[in-house]
C-alpha cells in the first residue's frame, strides 16, 4: 500500500533576501495572476542537507557529499600512490564515466574544460568513496599513467579500471541521496530516483520588491575626504510562505536497501529539518531567523495533495488578523474541500500551530 508523508508549513519571514536570482533580486513567481515571493526547492533542500550535518541529526557515514572535486575526498589515498597532481584523478573518473570513447567527427572540443574538476557535480555516499579509495590503491599504475598524459582520452582508460570506477557508484546507502535522488547522465544505472518531492515555497499573498539603499564609510578617510566610500542597493521582500513536501515512505525504504531503522531515522531527521532549517542567503544583512508558525504533517494512502491552490486567490491584510493565521485557515479549508471531493483516506493530521487558526477537529 502507498504511504505518503506530507509536510505543510506556513512560515513568515521578516524582510530578507533568502534566495536570489541572477540579478541578485529575491526570486518570485506569478501565481493566480499575482506576483508572489518564492524560495526555490533546491534552496530548502540544501538547507535540510546542511542541517543534517550541523546538528548531527544522522551519522556522517549515511550522509552523501556533492562535489566536483572527488580528489578532495581521497587525499590520503592519492598521496600514498604518489600522484603528483591529485586533481588529475578527477579527469580519470570523468573519462571512465564518458559514454563515447571518441569525439564524433566535426564535434567541437570543449574550450576551457577544467581538468581539475569532474564534468558535473557528483553526489556520492561514504560507501562509494570508500570503494573509490580501494580502486585508487589497486589501480595506482594505470591512474598515474593516464594522469601523466597531456590530453588523455576515454580510450586511455583500461576496461578493468573503467569497470571498477563505475562499480563504485552502485553502493548507495546515504539518506540524503535516498531522499533527494541523483542523476548521472553517463551512468544511468547509478541513478537514484528521489523518495521526496519538495515544492518551491510561494507567498500566500501578493508581494512587491523593496530596495535598501546603503552607503559605507571609509574608516581611514581623511578630514577632507567627505562622502561615502561605497554606495549600493540590495533588493528584499517580506512574505508569509506556504511550503510543501511529499515523502514516499516505501520508496525511501527501497532506496535504503530496506533498512527499516535507517529509513525511520531519516524520516525523523527530515521532519525536524523541514521545520528548523532556514536558508542562509543574505542573513548577515537581514537576520531573518523566523521559524514556521504552522507545521502540519499528514499521512495519505492514495496520492499526495499539494494545497497551494488555497492561495490562488491571495490572502489580503486584515487589521484584526495576521497573514499567517489567515493562511492557516485557508489551508484547512482547502484540505477539507479536496479530501471531501476525492474521498481521500487519511489519518488525523499532526500539527504544531502557533496561530490557533487550525480547526481542532482536524488534527492533534
Amino acid at each position: 500500500m502507498s504511504l505518503f508523508i506530507e509536510y505543510h508549513l506556513i512560515q513568515n519571514f521578516a524582510p530578507s533576501n533568502l534566495n536570489r536570482d541572477d540579478t541578485g533580486a529575491p526570486k518570485d513567481a506569478l501565481f493566480g495572476g499575482h506576483r508572489r515571493a518564492r524560495v526555490s526547492s533546491q534552496c530548502f533542500k540544501r538547507g535540510v542537507r546542511t542541517w543534517f550535518r550541523e546538528n548531527a541529526a544522522l551519522p556522517a557515514d549515511v550522509l552523501g557529499t556533492r562535489t566536483l572535486r572527488l580528489d578532495r575526498l581521497l587525499v590520503d589515498e592519492l598521496a600514498a600512490i604518489g600522484l603528483a597532481d591529485p586533481s588529475k584523478f578527477n579527469e580519470v573518473v570523468k573519462l571512465a564515466l564518458k559514454k563515447k570513447a571518441t569525439k564524433e567527427k566535426g564535434e567541437k572540443a570543449d574550450d576551457g574544460d577544467d581538468d581539475s574538476a569532474l564534468a558535473y557535480l557528483l553526489f556520492v555516499s561514504p560507501a562509494e568513496v570508500t570503494a573509490m579509495a580501494t580502486v585508487v590503491t589497486e589501480h595506482a599504475d594505470a591512474i598515474k599513467a593516464i594522469a601523466a598524459k597531456k590530453k588523455p582520452k576515454p580510450s586511455d582508460v583500461p576496461d578493468d579500471l573503467k569497470a571498477a570506477i563505475r562499480n563504485c557508484l552502485a553502493k548507495l546507502r546515504a539518506v540524503d541521496i535516498a531522499l533527494f535522488g541523483r542523476m548521472l547522465a553517463d551512468l544511468p544505472e547509478a541513478n537514484q530516483h528521489a523518495a521526496c518531492q519538495v515544492a518551491h515555497a510561494i507567498s500566500t499573498h501578493r508581494v512587491e520588491r523593496e530596495f535598501d539603499y546603503f552607503t559605507a564609510v571609509d574608516d581611514l578617510g581623511g578630514a577632507d575626504e567627505t562622502g561615502a566610500g561605497m554606495i549600493g542597493q540590495v533588493e528584499f521582500n517580506s512574505a508569509t510562505f506556504y511550503r510543501y513536501a511529499a515523502l514516499d515512505a516505501n520508496k525511501l525504504l527501497s532506496n535504503l536497501q530496506h533498512d527499516r531503522e535507517l529509513a525511520l531515522a531519516g524520516i525523523a531527521a527530515f521532519t525536524q529539518a523541514m521545520a528548523r532549517a532556514i536558508p542562509t542567503g543574505k542573513q548577515n544583512s537581514f537576520a531573518a531567523h523566523n521559524p514556521p508558525q504552522f507545521v502540519g504533517v499528514v499521512l495519505r494512502h492514495a496520492s499526495p495533495f499539494n494545497l497551494a491552490n488555497a492561495f490562488e486567490r491571495p490572502v489580503w491584510p486584515d487589521r484584526q488578523r495576521t497573514l499567517t493565521a489567515q493562511s492557516v485557515q485557508a489551508l484547512a479549508a482547502q484540505e477539507r474541500q479536496l479530501a471531501g471531493a476525492y474521498g481521500d483516506a487519511r489519518d488525523v493530521w499532526a500539527t504544531l500551530d502557533l496561530t490557533d487558526a487550525w480547526p481542532q477537529d482536524l488534527g492533534e
